[in-house]
């Protein structure tokens, strides 16, 4: 197997590599394959407007798994009464 070295990297990328390696019970190293690979199957798949948007939708899904989400309802509301 090869190696990649990848040089300046802003230091606010590499935090954010490194929270979500955590989220994903990953090392740094090892999440950023996974997302070298995401990225580089995304481009190589055959799209269509549905497909695309189902690989867009299931990304988004992917990458908010496990946080605590408010319901827009209650944000709107909490919205509403701070006017």
């Amino acid at each position: 197997m090869a190696s990649l070295h990848v040089r300046n990297i802003e230091d606010e990328v590499i935090d954010l590599l490194k929270a979500r390696a955590t989220r994903n019970g990953r090392s740094a190293e090892a999440e950023h394959r996974e997302i070298l690979k995401a990225a580089l199957v995304w481009e190589q798949a055959p799209k269509t407007d549905a497909d695309d948007w189902k690989r867009r939708a299931a990304a988004f899904r992917e990458s908010l798994e496990g946080q605590h989400l408010t319901p827009s309802g209650i944000l709107l509301r909490e919205s509403r009464d701070e006017r």
